[in-house]
């Protein structure tokens, strides 16, 4: 992978966004949609890109995309500058993070398109169709709680109002924190001009999980996404006192909500899915109080469609059985939802036939976790790449890839652009490894 380290220059390349948004006290990432965080990070992508003579532009939803154009060296400063329109490969992924994640999910996937472009180019490689690199908005909900909401807005998946009303933690709208970053929040909503844009798109991504570990596989490539959602769990009960209200007589939502926990988990471990509460509320949240107020928000995953409904119901049932015993009360509203993604059969074969003549087998996984290529697949054909995750940790600072990996991934993501997006006649492929 000497070639691919020398031509693409990734090391300087991953250093130049590494410091971006990351906490100096947990080592993890805070890069929250719309924050400063988040602000740095596009800065950063469209600097990346206009250095390498990329068009660079921002659609209606906030997803930035920059355009490797056949037989173009224009800059993204050129006035009057289009890109060629219509039948355009792309690939990236995303930059912002959850509370506290690594380094790789995302970025690992906008820097392996770059590093990418920036092989083929050393090969002396022009595509003979365009090649468009994105950096999806909001991919991770953390902030606003709907995850891809970019690619979301962009298929018409998540209303734009909806979208404009959503508030983060501190109360503040997404349309404000839009509106504060230069982004008009009134032109949300479908965009069919960009979708007409693109024919296929390539995901590359760090494996969230130990299936390649496992298989002792450098990459590999996705067969589905599981269908996942998340629910919002609003346990009311009543206020009062932490040292004057007998047991017998409180109404105690936090009792239901840990119970609630604890269901789950055993409601999960026998459907053969995934369920976490990972965030919650507490009012009024002081230390010597019964809350009045436990608001959670679960998480939830499973191999068909059958299986989630039955299991999200199951964790559902045994709450409100609890919550009558306890003197509480309980609503369920479901926030998002993702169904099922069996990514384009025809696509995913051609990726493995062309990595498999390279790099030898290349193994086919399904996830359980959600992309953007997750959600663009209903409107064109999509694929991912998985890179080698060696602790199998995610959304966490010890989430990690080895540089030789992150290098054959580049050298596989090449690979899939050099074969999809085609080379110009009379140039020389050269080796792909």
């Amino acid at each position: 992978m000497n070639e691919v380290a020398e031509a693409t220059g990734f090391a300087e390349l991953w250093s130049s966004l590494a410091d971006l948004g990351r906490d100096r006290t947990t080592g993890g990432y805070r890069r929250f949609a719309w924050t400063s965080a988040d602000l740095a990070c596009r800065d950063w992508f469209a600097s990346q890109a206009a250095d390498r003579g990329l068009t660079v532009e921002v659609d209606r939803n906030g997803n930035q995309w920059a355009w490797w154009l056949p037989d173009s060296g224009a800059s993204s400063t050129d006035v009057g500058t289009e890109p060629r329109r219509g039948n355009a490969l792309a690939i990236g992924s995303h930059l912002d993070s959850v509370p506290d994640g690594g380094a790789f999910d995302g970025p690992l996937g906008v820097i392996s398109s770059l590093a990418a472009v920036d092989l083929l180019r050393a090969r002396g490689w022009q595509p003979e169709r365009p090649v468009v690199i994105a950096n999806f908005a909001d991919e991770e909900g953390a902030r606003f709680g709907i995850a891809c909401a970019g690619s979301r807005l962009l298929t018409g998946q998540l209303d734009a109002a909806k979208a404009r009303s959503l508030r983060d933690g501190g109360g503040v709208r997404l349309a404000d924190a839009m509106e504060a970053a230069g982004q008009d929040p009134d032109a949300l909503g479908r965009d069919d001009e960009r979708l007409a844009d693109i024919s296929e798109f390539v995901e590359l991504h760090i494996e969230q999980g130990r299936w390649l570990i496992d298989h002792d596989a450098p990459v590999g490539v996705a067969s589905s996404i599981w269908p996942h959602g998340r629910w919002r769990f609003d346990f009311t009960g009543e206020a009062n006192h932490a040292g004057t209200t007998a047991l017998d007589d409180r109404r105690d939502p936090m009792l239901t909500y840990a119970n609630t926990v604890l269901s789950a988990r055993k409601k999960a471990r026998l459907g053969g899915t995934l369920a976490t509460f990972g965030k919650v509320s507490v009012e009024p949240n002081g230390t010597n109080a019964i809350p009045s107020r436990v608001r959670a928000w679960l998480d939830s995953r499973a191999p068909d469609e059958a299986a989630l409904d039955a299991v999200v119901e199951q964790i559902a049932a045994a709450a409100r059985e609890r919550a009558e015993r306890d003197g509480t009360a309980l609503e369920v509203v479901n926030e998002s939802r993702t169904a099922i993604v069996e990514f384009d059969h025809g696509l995913r074969d051609k990726i493995r036939k062309t990595l498999t003549g390279v790099f030898g087998p290349v193994p086919q996984l399904p996830t359980g976790a959600g992309h953007d290529a997750g959600i663009l697949a209903a409107e064109l054909p999509t694929a991912m790449l998985f890179v080698r995750n060696p602790s199998g940790l995610s959304h966490t600072p010890a989430e990690h890839a080895e540089t030789a990996d992150c290098l054959t991934g580049v050298a596989a993501l090449a690979e899939v652009v050099a074969q999809l997006a085609g080379v110009r006649p009379g140039t020389n492929r050269g080796s792909g490894a």
